[in-house]
């Protein structure tokens, strides 16, 4: 989603951010299909992006509902509130914290913390070593993750 995103708010250019946003869809979905735990990190971070208003091209509308359709095809898991509430909350927190904390402080370390969004990282660690999770989730977690920061350097080395 990160090349989607700066495709669409940095070249201005639809068609493309609007591919990669389905492609997004499309994987995210079929991972919350086939794990519950993609289930509640991709679901969390649509619910948390949509109310901190994060959902705000058509690009993202698309992608969206690309991956609902995925999960009302797939089936959606049978999830457990808490645990969603706890994800939802901390991409919140990330999603805030990224905005806002540089024009709080200069604290270099929460800078960094919300600069990569560690609230979340933190999360589904905690919630795989409580054995909520696998810990392999949040191993695949943390490459998803990687990949995301790897998708912003790759857009601007190309542009």
């Amino acid at each position: 989603m990160k090349y989607s995103d700066d495709l669409f708010d940095v070249n201005n250019n639809l068609n493309y951010a609007t591919i990669f946003g389905i492609l997004c869809g499309v994987a995210s979905g079929l991972a919350a299909v086939y794990s519950i735990e993609a289930a509640y990190i991709f679901i969390a971070i649509l619910i948390g992006n949509f109310l901190v208003l994060k959902v705000d091209g058509i690009h993202h509308i698309i992608s969206l509902i690309t991956f609902v359709i995925i999960l009302l095809i797939g089936g959606i898991p049978n999830l457990n509130m808490v645990v969603l509430l706890i994800c939802i909350l901390a991409i919140i927190s990330d999603e805030v914290g990224h905005e806002m904390i540089s024009k709080v402080t200069q604290d270099r370390f929460l800078n960094l913390f919300f600069e990569y969004r560690f609230v979340m990282k933190i999360a589904v660690f905690l919630l795989a070593v409580c054995g909520v999770f696998d810990i392999w989730a949040f191993i695949c977690f943390m490459m998803f993750e990687i990949a995301y920061v790897i998708a912003g350097i790759i857009f601007e080395s190309l542009n």
